[in-house]
């Protein structure tokens, strides 16, 4: 009689997870029910849970013994294969990755805000100790983006990365074009929603948007970016006006997170481009269509043309999935035994598709050097000769209007809406100065770019 034939006993790679709240359930609950997913989710083990208060219910059935307050103890627990870092915020999420790394422990995380400050830091230290940060579920939530550029599209030459990438302001502004309220209210209204924080200022002011475009840029350029040189506008100056006005000339307004070579310095090809603004996109390009909080990452390159990674850019489940996606990444070079293996020379043998090895920065361009399309609102006096003003004014600077609209005269004002071809930003802004000036212009009322 042959004998039984045993299974082979299963590999473990057990997980620190830091943070349970939103992400981290959403974490946790995948891992504890790998069935009819990737074979290898049945390897990976919830092992220990970083919490902030032991007392409180939770929603993932684990033993008691499992969760700790100690964050510490976990980044240094030799048995930790992979900590998984969603607790968000600066610090201490900052140190306990660093910690982690120092003890030989590979990372994933969500953390936008600690990569595009501390990057550096962080995959410098990585880098010498032989361990992965990964970091799918930083931008874009459950869209797959950070793997293909690293890997996908790696033999292209980028040319340009740009997209709708935080969901509150996409809400606001979509909302904005089919109700025709406010920015006000409509933030209001989503904070009741609970799609606006109750301090909104990351998401409405840009900042959100500009820690992802400067991970995003890193990545399709290969170097890396210093955050303080991404320029960053808000969407508090989009009026209902303003959404109304683009809509009649065949415009939506989006906050646009834009990354690309720099084409107007010859000398300096490497030169880019990285900055964040609310932008007038054409109804027939593809990210006009990007509506509610979805987000949308477009890529430019040589030789594949355009690509768009479209889908839901938060949550708990989409997060979560890149989150996991990435831990299984870890876990099948190190099942395989490509993790951290130290030839004679001392240096880690990582997978160079995975790993970031960067180490220069990118020369980001001043935005008075880049050129671009602009729409301008102006209210003025309703007499004669003031569009024949702007457009002297404009012509002395080399700034050409694409389309002049006089709308809305009321009593003695107007209303004026130029669109202009493609500018130098320092010849608009000089001319926005003179016109400024003028005693036939009240105000200009709003300044927004044109993709």
């Amino acid at each position: 009689m042959r004998e039984a034939i045993q299974d082979k006993p299963t590999v473990g790679f057990k997980i620190g997870l830091l943070g349970l709240g939103t992400v981290g359930t959403g974490t946790a609950q995948i891992l504890l029910d790998p069935a009819q997913r990737h074979p290898l989710v049945q390897e990976l083990e919830l092992y220990r849970v970083g919490v902030r208060s032991l007392d409180k219910s939770r929603p993932v059935d684990l033993p008691a013994d499992r969760f700790t307050t100690d964050l510490e103890s976990i980044v240094t627990d030799p048995a930790v294969d992979i900590v998984v870092e969603v607790i968000g915020g600066l610090e201490p999420a900052r140190s306990l990755m660093l910690t982690a790394i120092a003890h030989g422990k590979h990372v994933v995380t969500a953390n936008k805000a600690a990569i595009a400050r501390f990057g550096d830091e962080i995959f410098t230290a990585a880098t010498k100790a032989g361990v992965y940060v990964l970091l799918e579920a930083a931008v874009g939530g459950g869209i797959p983006v950070i793997e293909p550029l690293k890997q996908s599209l790696c033999a292209n030459r980028i040319h340009t990365v740009m997209g709708i990438v935080n969901g509150t302001t996409n809400y606001i502004l979509t909302r904005m074009q089919t109700e025709g309220g406010d920015f006000a209210d409509i933030l209001a209204d989503a904070q009741q929603l609970g799609y606006a924080e109750a301090d909104p200022t990351a998401d409405v002011d840009g900042l959100d948007a500009a820690d992802k475009i400067a991970i995003l840029a890193s990545l399709a350029f290969g170097g890396r970016i210093k955050l303080p040189e991404v320029h960053c506008e808000g969407i508090r100056q989009v009026s209902a006006a303003d959404i109304a006005y683009a809509d009649k000339l065949g415009f939506v307004i989006k906050l646009l997170a834009v990354a690309k070579r720099n084409p107007q310095v010859a000398t300096d090809p490497e030169q880019l481009q990285v900055r964040v603004h609310p932008t007038l996109i054409p109804k027939v390009h593809p990210l006009a269509s990007v509506n509610q909080v979805n987000n949308a990452i477009l890529v430019e390159g040589d030789p594949i043309g355009q690509v768009m990674f479209f889908g839901p850019g938060a949550g708990a489940g989409p997060t979560a999935s890149a989150v996991v996606s990435d831990i299984l990444n870890i876990a099948a070079i190190l099942k395989v035994g490509r993790g951290s293996q130290m030839p004679l020379d001392g240096k880690a043998l990582l997978d160079p598709l995975l790993a970031c090895s960067h180490q220069h920065y990118c020369a980001i361009a001043p935005m008075d050097e880049l050129t671009t399309r602009f729409y301008a609102r102006f209210s003025t006096n309703d007499t004669p000769g003031v569009i024949g003003k702007l457009g002297t004014c404009f012509g002395d600077h080399n700034v050409s209007l694409e389309s002049v609209v006089q709308t809305d005269v009321r009593g003695e004002s107007a209303e004026i809406v130029v669109v202009t071809h493609n500018v130098r930003e320092g010849n608009f802004h000089q001319a926005l100065t003179e016109i400024r000036a003028m005693t036939s212009v009240n105000s200009v009322a709003s300044v927004l770019r044109v993709l």
